[in-house]
């Protein structure tokens, strides 16, 4: 793997004017965006374009997963740890629409992807043949812009402007369906041109300073001041500047679960987690503040709960780059539509020294009874493993500073709370379509963005067998990625919302599971079980030190639940520690 991460791209200069074939332009015009690596899986309709990556392989490296999803989900880890865009090959057909779930996905969680797929011949469109799928009207919804090619000459303009959309502004992901002539046909190859504007696309909202004055007026006056930390920061690449406002001000922040990472865990200032699973604290003083700064996040409803009892004592300080997501769930009093980071350089300069003692220690008061009632049960626990101890333990053997990529279920909700991230973009997960399936192929991605970093993804039973033959891919390149799966035996999430709000009514979420020992050792992947809790962090120690892939599964207990919770239709104000009585 080394050798194939570690390779010296030399950038090949496009002549002036040379006849050459479509496929080979689209590879040209991939290696001006300075890409190296491609997450693909060939078939008739892209065949062509894998014809001239075979002789591009010195400078494009390709990796052939084992589904598209895995592909495209590849994709996403890989550019949310770097910042550049994740890129993804796929044919026609099922190969294209198997990439739709990530698409979505993507574009949610404001992933910047470019996704190239090919498609039938032109002169075969609208006809049903063989493999053919109208893919652009199938992903507009899923996409921040897509576009179908049908001949060569248009293949570098759609490539640029593809690269422009998908980084700039709220990123996102972008798709290329190109019919199988246009990759064929030869034509006149003028040089390449990066896009750097479009006329109708203006993806940078200009700074308006009175926005920022109105912000600032509001955060000097205020007595329990609040910020809420979403993705936007890590982004905008704002999160030293959102701790140099936080320590000028004094103002204590919560993250929501994308915004993770994007403040120190350790700071005093931090305060917790925000959410249906998040931490007491943060939870309870939404309703508690007087000014909520809310920065580069859209007031998801995992954030909010009901809406209607959400901060009404407050007001709202919205800062945020998407236009669109101002005033769409919580009206803001001032709105500064703008880059976070952009912002809260002007912002800092505005605000007044500040300090709010009696205020973050109300939050350390609440965390406390958080701490006492579930967190200290869950670190502390005989009997069954608790999921909770799992991420504790790897958390201080890593020292908060791994890359975690999580699934979706509890064992994300409790890795969010537990993990103590210290770097930005260490926090990989999918927030709001909540994919199940994410995290194996994510922290494939991730670890081959950032070779020299410690990418540990941990997954439930459930998720990690939707996407599973991606071992194949950890095994074929050798991708030292590390693999907690939390084994519970059950859909753990559905389970507990099963016993909370359905009588205990456990309706198909009870899982019998293979070996997976055996399975991982079948792909060559070193693997241990966990099951009693002695040798849990030898466990943990060993996965860490191996120099290769390692799977370890950890046996955690079948009924355990995540708290504490924000049940569904309830404020934020009313989230509960323990199970109700009678439940």
């Amino acid at each position: 793997m080394d050798a194939l991460l570690t390779k010296t791209k030399e950038r090949v200069a496009a002549p002036t004017k040379q006849k050459i074939s479509g496929s080979e332009a689209l590879l040209r015009c991939l290696v001006e965006e300075q890409v190296d690596t491609i997450f693909g899986y060939p078939g008739g309709a892209i065949m062509p374009v894998y014809d001239a990556l075979y002789h591009f392989s010195d400078q494009l490296n390709h990796i052939l997963v084992r589904h598209e999803q895995g592909a495209i989900h590849a994709a996403q880890g890989f550019a949310r740890v770097s910042g550049r865009p994740g890129i993804v090959f796929a044919t026609s057909g099922p190969g294209a629409t198997n990439l739709v779930t990530g698409l979505a996905d993507a574009l949610i969680d404001s992933t910047p992807l470019v996704c190239i797929t090919g498609q039938v011949f032109a002169h075969l469109l609208g006809t049903d043949a063989f493999q053919e799928t109208d893919v652009i009207n199938t992903t507009i919804p899923v996409t921040k812009w897509n576009v179908q090619v049908t001949e060569a000459k248009d293949i570098a303009d759609a490539v640029a402007k593809a690269f422009h959309i998908a980084v700039t502004g709220r990123p996102g992901p972008v798709l290329i369906d190109i019919t199988k002539n246009a990759q064929n046909e030869l034509f006149d190859f003028q040089e390449y041109k990066k896009c750097k504007d479009i006329r109708t696309y203006k993806p940078r909202p200009t700074l308006e300073l009175s926005q920022v004055k109105a912000a600032a007026e509001l955060i000097n006056n205020a007595k329990r001041p609040y910020i809420l930390a979403g993705q936007g920061v890590l982004l905008s690449g704002g999160s030293n500047e959102l701790v140099a406002f936080s320590e000028k001000t004094g103002i204590p922040v919560a993250s929501t679960l994308l915004g993770l990472s994007a403040f120190p865990t350790d700071h005093p200032n931090y305060v917790g987690f925000l959410g249906m699973h998040g931490n007491y604290g943060p939870n309870i003083n939404t309703n508690e503040c007087d000014v909520l700064i809310a920065i580069g996040m859209r007031f998801d409803d995992r954030v909010t709960g009901n809406v209607t009892k959400y901060a009404k004592q407050a007001k709202v300080i919205h800062i945020e780059i998407d236009r669109a997501e101002i005033n769409k769930i919580i009206k803001a009093d001032v709105a500064v539509n703008a880059d976070a980071k952009e912002v809260l350089v002007e912002l800092t300069k505005q605000v007044q020294p500040g300090q709010y003692k009696e205020w973050i220690d109300s939050f350390r008061k609440l965390n406390q009874e958080e701490y006492d009632k579930v967190i200290h049960h869950e670190f502390n626990s005989t009997g069954e493993i608790k999921m909770g101890e799992v991420i504790n333990h790897l958390s201080n053997q890593t020292k908060g500073e791994a890359i975690l990529v999580t699934d979706v279920g509890q064992h994300q909700m409790t890795a969010s709370r537990y993990y103590q991230f210290k770097n930005p973009r260490t926090n990989v997960t999918s927030g709001g379509a909540g994919t199940m399936g994410f995290a194996l192929p994510a922290a494939m991605g991730a670890k081959l963005a950032l070779p020299k970093q410690e990418v540990v993804a941990v997954i439930g039973d459930g998720g990690y067998q939707m996407t599973v033959q991606e071992l194949g891919t950890i095994m074929q390149y050798k991708i030292p990625v590390k693999i907690i799966v939390l084994n519970n035996s059950f859909l753990g999430m559905v389970r507990q919302w099963q016993q909370l709000f359905h009588e205990k009514r456990y309706s198909f979420t009870e899982m019998i599971n293979p070996d997976f020992i055996k399975l991982a050792e079948a792909y060559s992947i070193p693997a241990r079980k966990v099951v009693d809790r002695g040798d849990l962090q030898e466990g943990l120690r060993e996965m860490l030190e191996a120099k290769t892939p390692f799977f370890l599964e950890v046996v955690v207990g079948k009924e355990d639940n995540v708290f504490p919770m924000v049940p569904a239709g309830a404020g934020v104000g009313e989230v509960i520690l323990e199970i109700p009585k009678g439940k």
